[in-house]
């Protein structure tokens, strides 16, 4: 009876291993070997593919003629938004909250019109003394009557009044100032050691201008990927690059109404994983720059004992939009090209294992099975 009962668990046992001798010579037949290069990786489709389908992901060999395309490519993008944001300096037109300061030589009477609290019942958040540009864009004059005014220049603004106090006074010598700039604003987020809106005046403000009156950067800024939206589109600004180019931050004017949000450089992070030393989320320098051979360093570079140097793949991208990098790391000039391939934001730096790995990790799957198979077999004896 007692060999009938040690029969099943010791034909399970054998049952098992048969497995493992299997599933291992289809997994590593030598450890160390490599699997052959291919032209793409499959991936899972989407939910609009196929069920089961599976497409191609091309991967890319890191060559220093790849390496040229991509800075070309990177260099494009950028050159490209700010083409698109320089510009001249332009004067400064009035708008809906402006105050402005109207003298009438020989008149002084018209410029008590303005209401203005007296500066010793001023508060702190009443407007300067002047005359006050309404929500419709219009300014209202004694003896001149409602002007629109809204999108005209100060000096229009003083030639227009003149024409109309014409009508009722001989030669009217007008006087036309700035008294408050608060019809136009731009904003500055992020990384900024004060952020906020700031307000446009007759200075023209440029990118430079407006990081300065923020207190410039702070320590954790990421000055390569500066965001800027204007009329619902974002144009991304390299400014580390732009200086390296010799394109002055100065010649990139801002407009009202501009958003400028520098980000942190943890938010432009890379993930590295697999055969390292410790898997880390890698963020780029001061300067916003981050090359393979930076995150592999962060990492502490690839594991000796357990890494396949020879299979060092970089994926970029989500989708069907994803594309993959192959780098042969195995020789270390191969490091020269790690260190001119730099990473973008959300990339994934894996290193891949070795056969010798593979094959333990196999084991270390199917050794919870062989303990239950036993365990089982020690009960029912």
């Amino acid at each position: 009876m007692s060999v009938a009962v040690l029969s099943q668990p010791m034909y399970r046992l054998g049952a098992l291993m048969t497995v493992i001798a299997l599933l291992t010579t289809g997994c590593a037949v030598a450890p160390g070997m490599r699997m052959e290069e291919s032209a793409a990786l499959p991936m899972t489709s989407g939910s609009d593919q196929t069920p089961g389908e599976q497409l191609p992901v091309p991967v890319t060999e890191v060559t220093l003629a790849s390496l040229d395309q991509m800075e070309g490519e990177v260099e494009h993008r950028s050159d490209a938004s700010v083409e698109a944001l320089l510009g001249h300096a332009t004067a400064y037109t009035v708008g809906a909250g402006d105050v402005l300061q109207i003298t009438v030589w020989d008149h002084p009477e018209l410029a008590a019109a303005s209401g203005s609290p007296s500066p010793a019942a001023a508060r702190a958040f009443d407007p300067p003394p002047g005359f006050i540009i309404d929500d419709t864009g219009s300014l209202r004059f004694p003896f001149a009557g409602n002007i629109h005014v809204q999108g005209m220049t100060v000096a229009e603004v003083q030639r227009k009044l003149a024409v109309e106090l014409g009508k009722s006074f001989r030669d009217p010598q007008v006087t036309v100032r700035m008294a408050s700039f608060r019809a136009k604003q731009v904003y500055v987020d992020g990384e900024v050691r004060q952020a906020g809106a700031q307000a446009v005046n007759d200075i023209p403000t440029t990118l430079y201008d407006a990081i300065s009156h923020a207190g410039g950067f702070s320590p954790a800024a990421d000055q390569s990927r500066i965001t800027l939206t204007r009329d619902g589109k974002s144009y991304d600004i390299n400014f580390v690059r732009m200086l390296q180019r010799g394109v002055s931050p100065s010649r990139l004017m801002l407009r009202a109404g501009d958003l400028v949000r520098v980000p942190a450089r943890d938010e432009s992070g890379v993930f590295v994983m697999g055969e390292v030393a410790k898997p880390v989320t890698a963020v780029p320098l001061r300067n916003g720059r981050m090359t393979l051979s930076d995150a592999l360093s962060q990492a502490g570079s690839i594991s000796s004992a357990t890494a396949d140097a020879g299979n060092l793949y970089v994926i970029r991208g989500r989708g069907t939009d994803a594309r993959i990098f192959h780098l042969d790391a195995a020789s270390p000039v191969s490091m020269v090209l790690a260190n001119r391939f730099e990473l973008e934001p959300k990339d994934i730096v894996y290193v891949d294992g070795n056969g010798l790995v593979r094959f333990s990790r196999v084991l270390s799957l199917l050794l919870p099975a062989i303990n239950a198979g036993l365990t089982a077999g020690l009960v029912a004896k």
